[in-house]
């Protein structure tokens, strides 16, 4: 253990280094950058609900700035089409043949800006990127950069002209969180630092793509005891089977999360772990975690939206039943 806490303090030394640049632009949000972060060590992507202005575009652009990588922005619209997204072929008249002309989603960090007004076959392109990491463009598969990062937004309050996310696609997202307004005390330093048309800019940190693929290599090997795998095999099984935890809220729970659930709440947990200097996984760890992990991944009724229950509220009478090792 004690090897291990030594290897944590040899690659982690970048992490506050961005995270101090980043608070140099962003007043608050330290849940939002701390799942950033977990995104990066786990090779996960990010679906953000909020309404416009929360700084979810500066966040990846801040964190761009910061690990020197490239980053591209996309509007989604019902129009795009998926070779605006991944490229497309581009015939040669000098040799008569076709050439691949890679689009800009070869890119580090992606910001996928109201993913939901993109019509299916965009959706299924981006599909692929994100759980392959690769882009096929006719017979050909081109690697994508690595990190790669997805940060797709949603906007909870305008839904004219969106398309439903399908399941399978929210399940290829590491995380959902919801972005909610400041403080009152957080807007008045949002006020005071940003009321300017000379906004500061990000300064590099001295890090690069090598330094964040050895974290992830010590993520791995964080250690997660049994018995908090038991506990969160437990909880997943629990919004499948409802019955003896939730009698009274059974009928609200449509479909309950899949085995990838499991797969990330524990390396969410790994890397949150890492990010505080432990070299274990702690209970309160998969608790604070289960909102932003399963929130997507626990569909309910129509019975549950006519109540006005979301899967918030009934992950958190998971939490409350389920005995905490």
């Amino acid at each position: 253990m004690s090897q291990l806490l030594d290897r944590i303090a040899a690659t982690n030394a970048w992490v506050p280094l961005v995270r101090k640049e980043m608070h140099r632009v962003l007043i608050g949000q330290e849940a939002l950058i701390d799942r950033v972060f977990i995104a990066l060590l786990t090779n996960g992507h990010i679906l953000l609900e909020g309404v416009p202005g929360l700084a979810k575009t500066l966040t990846v652009k801040a964190l761009a700035g910061c690990l020197n990588v490239s980053f591209k922005r996309f509007q989604f619209t019902p129009d795009l089409l998926p070779a605006d997204l991944l490229g497309t072929l581009i015939y040669s008249p000098s040799d008569g043949a076709f050439k691949p002309k890679l689009g800009p989603i070869f890119a580090n960090l992606i910001l996928a800006d109201e993913i939901n007004r993109s019509p299916a076959k965009v959706q299924s392109a981006l599909l692929e990127a994100m759980q392959e990491r690769q882009v096929t463009l006719a017979e050909t598969t081109h690697p994508l950069p690595d990190p790669f990062l997805v940060m797709a937004t949603m906007n909870p309050i305008d839904q004219e002209g969106t398309y439903q996310l399908p399941e399978a696609q929210l399940d290829r997202f590491l995380l959902k969180i919801k972005v909610d307004y400041p403080t009152k005390v957080e807007e008045r330093q949002i006020l005071d630092l940003m009321a300017t048309s000379s906004p500061k800019i990000i300064t590099e940190v001295s890090t690069n793509p090598e330094a964040i693929k050895a974290s992830r290599e010590v993520v791995n090997d964080i250690h997660v005891d049994d018995r908090v795998k038991d506990y969160i095999v437990e909880l997943i099984y629990a919004t499948r089977h409802p019955e003896g935890y939730l009698d009274d809220m059974k009928h609200l729970i449509r479909c309950g999360a899949s085995p990838r659930g499991t797969i990330n709440l524990t390396l969410a947990s790994k890397a949150l772990a890492y990010l505080h200097g432990r070299p274990y996984v702690t209970p309160q760890d998969i608790k604070d975690l289960v909102p932003d992990v399963l929130r997507h991944r626990v569909l309910i009724t129509y019975e549950a939206e006519a109540e006005g229950i979301t899967s918030e509220a009934i992950l958190q009478r998971l939490l409350e039943r389920i005995p905490v090792p």
